[in-house]
């Protein structure tokens, strides 16, 4: 006869599991200026405009907060109050939509911006704008080193180079539209 004998400590393992915390998202549109537009493939820049101006529209339908991420040069002349600077008017941005102003590829970096998400109380941020592979995804990685939580919106960020784009939507996990929908339907707001 085979006797098993099961010796168990004393010691209970347990962990403090915390409720999640609600999700209050934010979109950031990031450097849609006039001077950049141009370097962006036309069919991109058409379906990525179409793409933010719907994530603009969601978010504000469901009173979650729109803030204008915008970088400014001296150096190449895309300086505030210049029509390179501004976004076209095709955009469905309000004057009353927070600004933030960068001179950096993150947008996080020595801006209020950090600041101004947290007035808006948001703890969740969605990515559009441009360059994918320039400032959108510094400003990811920000958000990231920041402590949100960020998502990169398919198809609503634009490069100089389609394929590029491609690639960090597949690379970072991009989500659709309808994904963003889901979860700012589904948000309690």
């Amino acid at each position: 006869m085979i006797t098993f004998l099961l010796i168990t400590s004393a010691v209970s393992f347990s962990q403090d599991v915390k409720e999640p915390a609600a999700l209050k998202p934010a979109l950031l549109v990031i450097d849609i200026q006039n001077a950049f537009l141009d370097m962006i493939p036309e069919q991109d820049r058409e379906m990525g405009m179409m793409y933010i101006n719907a994530m603009i529209e969601l978010f504000r339908s469901k009173g979650y907060p729109v803030i204008r991420v915008y970088h400014s040069s001296k150096e190449y002349g895309v300086v505030d109050g210049t029509p390179g600077f501004e976004f076209p008017a095709t955009v469905v941005i309000k004057p009353e939509d927070p600004k933030v102003i960068k001179t950096y590829g993150d947008g996080f970096n020595k801006t209020d911006l950090d600041r101004v998400i947290k007035e808006s109380g948001s703890n969740t941020l969605f990515l559009s704008g441009l360059s994918a592979v320039g400032c959108v995804l510094a400003t990811w990685i920000g958000a990231e080193n920041h402590d949100y939580k960020a998502f990169l919106v398919k198809d609503a960020i634009m490069s100089h180079n389609s394929a590029y784009t491609d690639n960090i939507e597949v690379m970072f996990d991009a989500v659709s539209y309808d994904v963003v929908k889901l979860i700012i339907e589904s948000s309690g707001k």
